[in-house]
């Protein structure tokens, strides 16, 4: 990862009071932030508070009610975007009976990317050892590394991870935590979701979901100040408890825009 994706003078993401509608759940309510290119950020909440519903709005899969999203300066879905934004689904979309190094050699193809991006991509999710390996036989966090792999082929400006380090071992989540921190620093902007509120730590930036709504826009560090908490799961149930204060430090009031 030594190129660096020059900084964008627009944000990488503007989202401006998205709704999305579920038939009578709004799965996103009023939703509005926007995130600076070459940031790691953590979008946290439980399953089912909306965030991959977000994250399909983002990438423009997911038909919205109202409000608008941008992304690297172009309308979601535009067929601009197609190149410059990866995005990693929970469950893994690669093709099971294709080797790991076939199903990168086919991606690759389409992104017109080179056989060196599919060794680079292998040695960024350690899969070498598996290239050779029927994707249908790896176990499920294999499997999601592969989907992983795909998404970095084109070195795309922006990631979007649906919970990409779920069902992981320790040492792996860690190898993949670092490989994200890397691509911030070489300028991707990264959007990576979770429902373990431990992984807090390893974000620049947070956004805590929860029903269709933002609690906080912060950081780490801002979110265990503002609720007086120390540790991240006891923050987040402070603020769904009302015990975190209702405005500054991050923190979003009643009366402001929620995720």
């Amino acid at each position: 990862m030594t190129s660096r994706t020059p900084k964008l003078a627009t944000p990488a993401i503007c989202v401006e009071h998205l709704t999305v509608v579920r038939g009578r759940i709004r799965a996103v309510d009023d939703v509005s932030f926007e995130l600076d290119a070459g940031t790691l950020v953590g979008l946290l909440g439980p399953s089912g508070c909306g965030k991959t519903t977000l994250m399909r709005s983002l990438v423009g899969t997911q038909v919205v009610s109202s409000g608008t999203v941008t992304l690297l300066g172009e309308p979601a879905g535009s067929s601009g975007l197609r190149d410059r934004v990866g995005y990693v689904t929970q469950v893994p979309s690669v093709y099971g009976d294709l080797t790991v190094r076939e199903n990168l050699s086919y991606f690759a193809v389409i992104l017109g990317s080179s056989s060196d991006a599919v060794e680079r991509v292998l040695a960024d999710v350690d899969l070498g050892h598996h290239a050779g390996t029927i994707v249908g036989r790896l176990s499920g966090g294999e499997r999601a590394r592969v989907s992983l792999a795909t998404a970095l082929l084109g070195s795309p400006s922006l990631l979007v991870l649906d919970e990409p380090t779920v069902g992981l071992d320790p040492l792996l989540r860690r190898s993949l935590w670092a490989l994200f921190r890397q691509l911030a620093a070489s300028g991707t902007t990264l959007l990576v979701s979770s429902h373990v509120m431990d992984e807090a730590d390893r974000c620049e930036r947070l956004l805590l979901m929860r029903d269709g709504q933002v609690l906080a826009d912060t950081t780490p560090e801002g979110l265990l100040s503002s609720t007086a908490t120390e540790d991240f799961e006891s923050a987040f149930v402070a603020l769904i408890e009302g015990d975190a204060p209702k405005s500054g430090g991050g923190i979003l009031g009643d009366d402001e825009e929620g995720q």
